[in-house]
Formats: structure tokens, C-alpha cells, sequence
């Protein structure tokens, strides 16, 4: 696991960037989250394509979850948000038919995870992750299965409280399940690219890079990765221990 501390949040999401344009080569498969945390490196990404270092185009974006039940026009449902981010504003070369996500609206929500799990397949080329406050990635939520595949969760009071702010502070409009890839699936990712930015973040941090891999902190399993970059600003990454040797060895 590579740790890389910067000052700012920004900083750290051009590094980000960076690594995913340097990294992946169309046509192949992105896999992406929502969220505030990664807009920056998304906007990063269309940068790039509007300068001809990066590009989507023939390549397929794969989303790590969905809400269960949210409407299809609402603008907080993940794939219209990951349309906006991807597709719109300049875009990034991506094709919406080529941007792959959970159904949330499926009668079956069940057989859509299982569907959705096997169309994944071997995993992603590049999996960027967000990381809750909690200590989930994707939407496994702490004491969720460590093997988990692709399969229905429901949310927590933390999760549903820290997503309220793009429901208009209102948790009661906050989904309370979601379809979201399993930890076990987002490990078959070749290379994982984690961002966690600001104070509350710290905890957890400290958590998934330097404690034990355990079902409390879901984050923590990326420890058995074999190739997982963390980007952190500053204040996330104030409860290392090691940060000293962090800056040291990842600058």
C-alpha cells in the first residue's frame, strides 16, 4: 500500500489523476465512485481529454453502487450523477451506453446485484474508491462480509447522515438500501486508487492503513491488495502514526 500525503485535497486529486491517465490504456475498464471526494479528479480527467492526454472512448466506467428505489431522473441517483461527471461537461470520451451501473430500479434488486456481479467478471483495470467515515468503500457498510460479492446493503445512520447534504440536508430522503459491489469484488480490481480528504477522515485513515484487516473498518481488507495508492491530504492523514515515514518513502 502506497501512501501519498499532500497539502491540499486538490493537490492530492491531481496526483490521482495523474496516476489513472499515466495508468490506463483504452480500450479497458474504469472503475469509478461517487460522491465529493473524486469530482475533482474527474474534472482532472476531463482536462486531460480536452488536451489529448486521456481518453474513454471504447472503454466501459463501472460504478461501485447504486440507491435502491431512487427515482431515475434524480439528480443524486449515481448514474446520472457519474453522466454528469463522465459523459457531460467536455466529457472524458466515455460513451453513455459504455457507462455500466447497479439498477436501482429493478424489481429484483437481489438478481440485479448478481447480475450486475457477473458482468463485472475478472474486475476492473483501475478501481477509484472514496472512503466513508464509517471506514466503508463502496457501500459496505462496517461488519458487512469481507467476501462479499455484488449484493443489496442497507445503509447506516452514519452513511445515510453524511449523504443527507445531497438530499437537502434531509435524511429522510436519503435511500435507505443501495446495490453496491461487494469487497470481495472490488478486490479483483488490477489497481486500486483510494482518495480520503479532511479531518474526518483522519479516524478511519488511521484505521484502513496502519490497524488490523477486520469487518469493523471495511476499508482496512485493501491491505491484502497488492497494488492500492491512498491519497490524503493533510488532515486525513493526521492520526498516522507512521506519517513521518509515509512522507518519506511515498513523496
Amino acid at each position: 500500500m502506497r501512501v501519498i500525503i499532500r497539502d491540499t485535497a486538490d493537490e492530492a486529486s491531481r496526483l490521482a489523476a495523474q496516476q489513472i491517465i499515466d495508468g490506463f490504456t483504452p480500450p479497458g475498464r474504469l472503475g469509478v465512485a461517487t460522491g465529493s471526494t473524486p469530482l475533482p479528479v474527474y474534472r482532472y480527467l476531463r482536462e486531460a481529454y480536452a488536451r489529448g492526454e486521456f481518453t474513454l472512448h471504447g472503454s466501459t466506467a463501472w460504478a461501485l453502487d447504486e440507491y435502491v428505489g431512487i427515482d431515475e431522473e434524480h439528480p443524486e441517483r449515481y448514474r446520472n450523477v457519474l453522466l454528469h461527471e463522465l459523459v457531460g461537461n467536455g466529457g472524458t470520451g466515455l460513451a453513455a451506453d459504455d457507462l455500466k451501473t447497479p439498477d436501482g430500479k429493478a424489481e429484483d434488486p437481489v438478481k440485479a446485484a448478481r447480475i450486475y456481479d457477473e458482468l463485472i467478471g475478472p474486475g476492473v483495470d483501475i478501481q477509484i474508491l472514496g472512503l466513508g467515515s464509517n471506514g466503508h468503500i463502496g457501500f459496505n457498510e462496517p461488519f458487512d462480509s469481507l467476501t462479499s460479492r455484488t449484493h443489496v446493503g442497507l445503509l447506516t445512520g452514519t452513511t445515510r447522515q453524511d449523504n443527507a447534504r445531497f438530499f437537502d440536508g434531509d435524511i429522510e430522503q436519503v435511500p435507505e438500501y443501495c446495490v453496491t459491489q461487494g469487497l470481495a469484488t472490488i478486490m479483483t480490481a488490477k489497481s486500486v486508487v483510494l482518495l480520503a480528504f479532511g479531518e474526518r477522515k483522519a479516524e478511519p485513515v488511521a484505521h484502513i492503513v496502519e490497524g488490523a484487516v477486520s469487518q469493523r473498518w471495511p476499508g482496512s481488507i485493501l491491505q491484502l491488495h497488492d497494488d492500492v495508492t491512498v491519497y490524503l491530504d493533510e488532515s486525513a492523514a493526521s492520526q498516522l502514526e507512521f506519517i513521518d515515514s509515509f512522507k518519506k518513502f511515498h513523496s
